[in-house]
């Protein structure tokens, strides 16, 4: 055969070849609006050799490899939660449909509908230069930030020019939003203590000290949390000064704890728990924890951005 015969063929069958492909495959974020708030959930479905694996990632906690699920065509269910003696499973029914996964979450007789958008590339080359930092906390106030929530339910307050989470309550953000970005700050994590400082609201690089060993690396205090482990570990400092530089430019991460590059241009693939929203394409705000633990104190919060 020669070569304009093959080219021929190849373009007659190429797309039937393509077609093969489950059109669940994809990563998929999924904005669920609720009455005070947003619950933000991320799917990733990848097929190998015809078979799917899934991951999923609640609105709470770490992402999650998926055992319980079934792929038919384009629908699939997914069994988040199984049942147990007091409460029905939960279940998410999607089908593949116009270039989305849209469905219900089923949870006996409730059922929530849902929509699942493909999660954007965010292919973004890094910046030549950076405009010169600017400070997002004042040392005086809490002018630029606000409490997610009720604000009778905050604790957060300034003292000694520090920018302290007195105890368990309210998160709290940045007023304003940001798409690529160096931010520095500076952290006192005590002993037992545990909160997370998101970028764009939707991914959280960790900040605690719970008892070693209780979290796996990708759980640890720099990762972004469930997601990607830091490469180095440094030791435990409960109570002492630690200062963070982070750099994200689309979906690219990279931490520096104590001057030491601990996560060096990796992919965030999806949401983490407690993202404000999925809609990962967005500009988002900064945001700190305050409703694990209190005792955490923060000081010169600076952010770039690009020229």
């Amino acid at each position: 055969m020669n070569r304009a015969a093959i080219a021929l063929v190849s373009a007659i069958f190429a797309p039937l070849l393509c077609h093969g492909a489950s059109p669940l495959a994809g990563r998929w974020d999924f904005t669920v609006p609720g009455a005070n708030s947003n619950s933000s959930y991320w799917l990733g479905v990848t097929e190998k050799n015809g078979a799917l694996d899934v991951w999923f990632q609640p609105s709470g906690g770490n992402v999650i490899q998926m055992k319980d699920f079934k792929a038919e065509g384009s629908h699939l269910s997914v069994t988040v939660t199984a049942a147990t003696a007091t409460r029905p499973a939960t279940i998410w029914e999607l089908d593949a449909v116009g270039g989305k996964l849209i469905g219900a979450i089923k949870n006996g007789t409730n059922s929530t509908p849902v929509t699942g958008l493909p999660a954007p590339a965010l292919n973004r080359p890094e910046p030549k230069a950076w405009t010169t930092p600017v400070a997002l906390f004042n040392g005086k106030d809490l002018t630029g930030w606000e409490p997610i929530g009720n604000p009778a339910n905050s604790h957060w307050v300034v003292q000694d020019g520090l920018l302290v989470n007195t105890d368990h309550g309210d998160n709290l953000k940045s007023t304003t939003a940001y798409t690529d970005f160096k931010v520095h700050f500076e952290v006192n994590c005590p002993d037992r203590a545990n909160s997370g400082f998101y970028l764009r609201g939707r991914y959280e690089v960790q900040l605690e000290y719970e008892a070693p060993g209780t979290d796996p690396p990708n759980r640890s205090m720099g990762s972004i949390y469930g997601r990607i482990a830091p490469e180095q570990t440094l030791p435990r400092t409960p109570g002492q000064w630690e200062s963070f530089d982070v750099m994200l430019v689309g979906r690219t991460v990279t931490i520096s704890r104590n001057g030491v590059v601990t996560t060096n241009h990796k992919e965030i693939e999806g949401i983490t728990g407690g993202a404000l929203d999925a809609n990962e394409g967005d500009p988002g705000p900064f945001y700190i924890q305050g409703d694990h633990t209190g005792g955490l104190k923060f000081r010169n919060i600076t952010v770039s951005v690009p020229k």
